[in-house]
Protein backbone atom coordinates (compact mmCIF):
# COMPACT_ATOMS: atom_id res chain seq x y z
CA UNK A 1 0.00 0.00 0.00
CA UNK A 2 1.34 3.45 -0.97
CA UNK A 3 0.29 6.69 0.74
CA UNK A 4 1.26 10.02 -0.87
CA UNK A 5 1.95 13.11 1.24
CA UNK A 6 3.47 16.60 0.98
CA UNK A 7 7.19 15.85 1.35
CA UNK A 8 10.03 15.37 1.66
CA UNK A 9 10.40 13.27 4.80
CA UNK A 10 10.20 15.27 8.01
CA UNK A 11 7.10 17.33 7.25
CA UNK A 12 3.93 17.36 9.33
CA UNK A 13 2.30 15.76 6.30
CA UNK A 14 4.65 12.80 6.63
CA UNK A 15 3.82 12.53 10.32
CA UNK A 16 0.10 12.47 9.46
CA UNK A 17 0.73 9.80 6.80
CA UNK A 18 2.63 7.67 9.31
CA UNK A 19 -0.28 7.93 11.74
CA UNK A 20 -2.92 7.21 9.09
CA UNK A 21 -1.04 4.21 7.70
CA UNK A 22 1.98 3.22 9.81
CA UNK A 23 2.76 0.07 7.83
CA UNK A 24 2.44 1.61 4.37
CA UNK A 25 5.03 2.83 1.89
CA UNK A 26 5.01 6.61 2.08
CA UNK A 27 5.43 8.57 -1.16
CA UNK A 28 6.62 12.21 -0.88
CA UNK A 29 5.14 14.75 -3.32
CA UNK A 30 6.07 18.42 -3.93
CA UNK A 31 2.52 19.80 -3.46
CA UNK A 32 -0.97 18.85 -2.34
CA UNK A 33 -2.03 18.92 -6.00
CA UNK A 34 0.64 16.30 -6.77
CA UNK A 35 -0.62 14.21 -3.84
CA UNK A 36 -4.08 14.10 -5.41
CA UNK A 37 -2.66 13.41 -8.87
CA UNK A 38 -0.60 10.50 -7.51
CA UNK A 39 -3.78 8.86 -6.20
CA UNK A 40 -5.82 9.71 -9.31
CA UNK A 41 -3.11 8.19 -11.54
CA UNK A 42 -2.75 5.03 -9.45
CA UNK A 43 0.82 5.85 -8.35
CA UNK A 44 -0.52 5.83 -4.75
CA UNK A 45 -3.49 4.13 -3.12
CA UNK A 46 -4.35 7.12 -0.94
CA UNK A 47 -3.05 10.59 -0.17
CA UNK A 48 -2.76 12.84 2.87
CA UNK A 49 -3.48 16.57 2.58
CA UNK A 50 -3.81 19.35 5.13
CA UNK A 51 -7.26 20.92 5.06
CA UNK A 52 -7.42 23.29 8.04
CA UNK A 53 -5.14 24.88 10.62
CA UNK A 54 -6.22 26.29 13.98
CA UNK A 55 -4.36 29.58 13.35
CA UNK A 56 -4.36 30.07 9.57
CA UNK A 57 -7.78 28.60 8.82
CA UNK A 58 -8.57 26.50 5.77
CA UNK A 59 -5.91 25.39 3.30
CA UNK A 60 -7.14 27.02 0.09
CA UNK A 61 -5.09 24.75 -2.17
CA UNK A 62 -6.74 21.63 -0.73
CA UNK A 63 -10.25 23.06 -0.97
CA UNK A 64 -9.71 24.05 -4.61
CA UNK A 65 -8.38 20.56 -5.40
CA UNK A 66 -11.50 18.98 -3.88
CA UNK A 67 -13.82 21.41 -5.66
CA UNK A 68 -12.27 21.51 -9.12
CA UNK A 69 -9.56 18.91 -9.67
CA UNK A 70 -10.49 15.49 -8.32
CA UNK A 71 -13.34 13.14 -7.49
CA UNK A 72 -11.35 11.45 -4.73
CA UNK A 73 -13.24 11.27 -1.47
CA UNK A 74 -12.27 11.97 2.11
CA UNK A 75 -11.91 8.65 3.97
CA UNK A 76 -10.68 9.75 7.40
CA UNK A 77 -9.54 12.83 9.29
CA UNK A 78 -6.79 13.38 11.84
CA UNK A 79 -5.99 16.37 14.05
CA UNK A 80 -2.23 16.71 14.54
CA UNK A 81 -0.53 19.01 17.10
CA UNK A 82 1.93 21.32 15.31
CA UNK A 83 5.26 22.14 16.98
CA UNK A 84 7.71 24.41 15.16
CA UNK A 85 11.44 24.47 15.95
CA UNK A 86 14.20 26.76 14.73
CA UNK A 87 16.97 24.61 13.23
CA UNK A 88 20.43 25.54 11.93
CA UNK A 89 23.59 23.93 10.61
CA UNK A 90 25.51 22.70 13.70
CA UNK A 91 27.81 25.39 15.06
CA UNK A 92 25.85 28.31 13.60
CA UNK A 93 25.94 31.47 15.73
CA UNK A 94 22.29 32.53 16.27
CA UNK A 95 23.31 36.18 15.96
CA UNK A 96 24.78 35.47 12.49
CA UNK A 97 21.48 34.25 11.00
CA UNK A 98 20.72 36.34 7.91
CA UNK A 99 17.96 34.27 6.30
CA UNK A 100 15.24 31.94 7.61
CA UNK A 101 13.53 29.39 5.38
CA UNK A 102 10.18 27.69 5.87
CA UNK A 103 6.79 26.94 4.37
CA UNK A 104 4.52 29.99 4.21
CA UNK A 105 2.08 28.41 6.68
CA UNK A 106 4.85 27.99 9.27
CA UNK A 107 5.89 31.64 8.91
CA UNK A 108 2.28 32.64 9.52
CA UNK A 109 2.20 30.57 12.71
CA UNK A 110 5.49 31.97 14.12
CA UNK A 111 5.04 35.71 13.51
CA UNK A 112 5.56 36.78 17.13
CA UNK A 113 8.80 34.83 17.54
CA UNK A 114 10.21 36.20 14.29
CA UNK A 115 9.20 39.78 15.14
CA UNK A 116 10.79 39.55 18.57
CA UNK A 117 13.99 37.68 17.78
CA UNK A 118 14.69 38.15 14.05
CA UNK A 119 12.87 41.30 12.87
CA UNK A 120 15.49 42.19 10.21
CA UNK A 121 16.23 38.71 8.89
CA UNK A 122 15.26 37.83 5.31
CA UNK A 123 12.31 35.44 5.16
CA UNK A 124 12.48 32.96 2.29
CA UNK A 125 9.62 30.57 1.44
CA UNK A 126 10.26 26.87 0.83
CA UNK A 127 8.03 24.16 -0.63
CA UNK A 128 7.93 22.43 2.75
CA UNK A 129 9.35 22.74 6.26
CA UNK A 130 11.64 19.78 5.60
CA UNK A 131 12.82 21.37 2.37
CA UNK A 132 13.59 24.48 4.39
CA UNK A 133 16.06 22.51 6.52
CA UNK A 134 17.81 21.29 3.37
CA UNK A 135 18.14 24.89 2.17
CA UNK A 136 19.49 26.10 5.51
CA UNK A 137 22.01 23.25 5.65
CA UNK A 138 23.29 24.14 2.17
CA UNK A 139 24.44 27.61 3.29
CA UNK A 140 27.60 28.65 5.10
CA UNK A 141 26.30 29.01 8.64
CA UNK A 142 24.11 32.09 8.15
CA UNK A 143 20.71 30.42 7.72
CA UNK A 144 17.98 28.79 9.80
CA UNK A 145 14.78 26.89 9.11
CA UNK A 146 11.45 26.67 10.87
CA UNK A 147 10.66 22.96 10.79
CA UNK A 148 9.82 19.86 12.80
CA UNK A 149 12.30 18.26 15.18
CA UNK A 150 12.13 15.14 12.97
CA UNK A 151 13.23 17.16 9.93
CA UNK A 152 16.14 18.60 11.91
CA UNK A 153 17.18 15.11 12.97
CA UNK A 154 16.85 13.64 9.47
CA UNK A 155 19.00 16.33 7.86
CA UNK A 156 21.56 16.68 10.65
CA UNK A 157 20.50 20.14 11.81
CA UNK A 158 20.70 21.55 15.33
CA UNK A 159 17.58 22.86 17.07
CA UNK A 160 18.37 26.19 18.77
CA UNK A 161 14.79 27.13 19.75
CA UNK A 162 11.97 24.69 20.46
CA UNK A 163 8.21 25.24 20.09
CA UNK A 164 8.39 28.78 18.69
CA UNK A 165 4.79 28.95 17.46
CA UNK A 166 2.50 31.82 18.42
CA UNK A 167 -0.17 29.60 20.01
CA UNK A 168 0.17 26.80 22.53
CA UNK A 169 -2.61 24.71 20.99
CA UNK A 170 -1.79 24.89 17.30
CA UNK A 171 -3.19 21.92 15.38
CA UNK A 172 -3.76 21.01 11.75
CA UNK A 173 -6.56 18.82 10.45
CA UNK A 174 -5.38 16.37 7.80
CA UNK A 175 -7.63 14.20 5.63
CA UNK A 176 -6.94 10.95 3.81
CA UNK A 177 -8.11 10.94 0.17
CA UNK A 178 -8.89 7.79 -1.83
CA UNK A 179 -11.54 6.25 -4.04
CA UNK A 180 -14.76 4.84 -2.62
CA UNK A 181 -17.03 5.54 0.33
CA UNK A 182 -16.66 4.85 4.01
CA UNK A 183 -19.60 3.10 5.74
CA UNK A 184 -21.47 4.89 8.55
CA UNK A 185 -20.05 4.55 12.05
CA UNK A 186 -22.69 6.49 13.98
CA UNK A 187 -20.28 9.38 14.65
CA UNK A 188 -19.47 10.79 11.23
CA UNK A 189 -18.83 14.06 9.46
CA UNK A 190 -19.77 14.90 5.86
CA UNK A 191 -18.08 17.59 3.77
CA UNK A 192 -19.88 19.10 0.78
CA UNK A 193 -19.68 21.95 -1.71
CA UNK A 194 -22.63 23.57 -3.47
CA UNK A 195 -23.27 26.23 -6.09
CA UNK A 196 -26.15 28.51 -7.04
CA UNK A 197 -27.10 29.28 -10.63
CA UNK A 198 -28.41 32.76 -9.69
CA UNK A 199 -27.22 35.31 -7.15
CA UNK A 200 -30.42 35.80 -5.15
CA UNK A 201 -31.02 37.02 -1.63
CA UNK A 202 -31.77 34.17 0.75
CA UNK A 203 -30.24 31.36 -1.33
CA UNK A 204 -27.62 30.43 1.25
CA UNK A 205 -30.04 30.93 4.13
CA UNK A 206 -32.49 28.56 2.45
CA UNK A 207 -29.90 25.79 2.29
CA UNK A 208 -28.76 26.30 5.88
CA UNK A 209 -32.38 26.31 7.04
CA UNK A 210 -32.74 22.73 5.78
CA UNK A 211 -29.98 21.68 8.17
CA UNK A 212 -31.54 23.65 11.04
CA UNK A 213 -34.98 22.10 10.48
CA UNK A 214 -33.44 18.65 10.90
CA UNK A 215 -31.30 19.66 13.91
CA UNK A 216 -28.11 18.80 11.98
CA UNK A 217 -25.08 20.64 13.30
CA UNK A 218 -23.01 22.44 10.65
CA UNK A 219 -19.48 22.55 12.07
CA UNK A 220 -17.90 24.65 9.32
CA UNK A 221 -19.22 27.06 6.68
CA UNK A 222 -17.10 29.01 4.18
CA UNK A 223 -16.78 29.97 0.53
CA UNK A 224 -14.28 29.86 -2.32
CA UNK A 225 -14.33 31.62 -5.72
CA UNK A 226 -15.91 29.54 -8.48
CA UNK A 227 -13.07 30.50 -10.90
CA UNK A 228 -15.80 31.21 -13.47
CA UNK A 229 -16.49 34.89 -12.77
CA UNK A 230 -15.54 37.50 -10.20
CA UNK A 231 -18.01 37.66 -7.32
CA UNK A 232 -19.32 34.10 -7.79
CA UNK A 233 -18.65 31.61 -5.01
CA UNK A 234 -18.79 27.94 -4.10
CA UNK A 235 -20.07 27.34 -0.58
CA UNK A 236 -18.60 24.61 1.60
CA UNK A 237 -20.21 23.00 4.63
CA UNK A 238 -19.12 20.29 7.07
CA UNK A 239 -22.00 18.73 9.00
CA UNK A 240 -22.42 16.06 11.65
CA UNK A 241 -24.05 13.11 9.86
CA UNK A 242 -23.17 10.48 7.27
CA UNK A 243 -24.51 10.91 3.75
CA UNK A 244 -26.08 7.43 4.01
CA UNK A 245 -27.74 8.06 7.39
CA UNK A 246 -31.46 8.83 7.19
CA UNK A 247 -30.81 12.43 8.25
CA UNK A 248 -27.89 12.83 5.84
CA UNK A 249 -29.83 11.45 2.87
CA UNK A 250 -32.82 13.60 3.77
CA UNK A 251 -30.95 16.90 4.00
CA UNK A 252 -28.94 16.27 0.82
CA UNK A 253 -32.16 15.51 -1.04
CA UNK A 254 -33.73 18.68 0.37
CA UNK A 255 -30.92 21.04 -0.66
CA UNK A 256 -30.35 19.55 -4.13
CA UNK A 257 -33.31 21.43 -5.76
CA UNK A 258 -32.12 24.68 -4.14
CA UNK A 259 -28.64 24.49 -5.73
CA UNK A 260 -27.32 24.23 -9.25
CA UNK A 261 -24.96 21.48 -8.06
CA UNK A 262 -23.95 19.68 -4.85
CA UNK A 263 -20.65 17.80 -4.57
CA UNK A 264 -20.02 15.44 -1.65
CA UNK A 265 -16.34 15.33 -0.70
CA UNK A 266 -16.96 12.38 1.60
CA UNK A 267 -18.46 11.06 4.82
CA UNK A 268 -15.93 9.84 7.36
CA UNK A 269 -15.48 9.14 11.10
CA UNK A 270 -15.11 12.31 13.17
CA UNK A 271 -11.66 12.56 14.73
CA UNK A 272 -13.13 13.32 18.16
CA UNK A 273 -14.74 9.88 18.27
CA UNK A 274 -11.40 8.23 17.51
CA UNK A 275 -9.56 10.34 20.08
CA UNK A 276 -11.91 9.15 22.81
CA UNK A 277 -11.71 5.48 21.90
Amino acid sequence: MKVAYLGPAGTNGEQAARLFAPGAEHLPCPSHAEVARAVDSGAADSGVVAIENALNGSVAETLDILIHETDLRIQRELVLPIVHDLAVKPGTDPSAIAVIYSHSAAFGQCRKFLAEHYPRVTIEPALSTAGAVELAMSRAGDAAAIATSRAAELYGAEVIAHDIGDAAHNVTRFVLLARGKQPPTGLDRTSIAFWFADDRAGSLAGVLDEFAKRHINCTKIESRPTRAAFGEYVFLVDFDAHEDDASGRDVLAAIAPLCSDVKVFGSYPRWQSQARS
